[in-house]
């Protein structure tokens, strides 16, 4: 199993950073656009525990592919979980928190992960997976360092 750690603090309030990440269709402001990733399920202005939300998204080699995650163990205002039910990896669980601090409030997104096709998914990880998924977290933390400026930003790879 993989793990990809982000943390980045924002000069806004909590409810603030709430409000835009619990409504599920923001989802495509934070992504990058050469993913060609598209919400093709209904989502409502909030998130709620078990809304599962189905996504087609393009991926590297593999062209276009079916997304669906789970939103479950939300605490409001605080944190919650999507993880995938139908998608691209054995295994994806990615956990975001939101915790106030000094000069704003700390993001965090812990994303575990297994990739598909055994050894081949090992190697594929190596040259390109772990790049892909890092340059991903990166355009999400441009796009909210523009948005929200943020003030500090840090992602680690394992």
């Amino acid at each position: 199993m993989y793990r990809l750690h982000q943390e980045q603090i924002l000069n806004i309030s909590s409810e603030e950073l709430w409000d835009f990440i619990s409504h599920p269709a923001n989802l495509n402001e934070i992504t990058p656009p050469e993913l060609d990733f598209t919400i093709i399920s209904d989502v409502p202005e909030k998130m709620y525990n078990g809304l599962l939300v189905e996504y087609d998204v393009k991926l590297p080699l593999l062209g276009h592919s079916e997304w669906v995650t789970e939103i479950k163990h939300i605490v409001p205002g605080k944190e919650f979980v999507d993880e995938q039910r139908i998608g691209p990896y054995r295994f994806w669980y990615h956990y975001h928190k939101i915790e106030e601090v000094e000069s704003g409030v700390k993001m965090i997104d812990e994303v575990s992960y297994v990739p598909p096709y055994g050894i081949l998914g090992k190697v594929a990880n190596s040259l390109l997976i772990r790049n892909k998924l890092r340059d991903i977290f990166e355009y999400r933390k441009q796009v909210l360092h523009h948005r929200y400026n943020t003030k500090k930003a840090e992602i680690e790879y394992g």
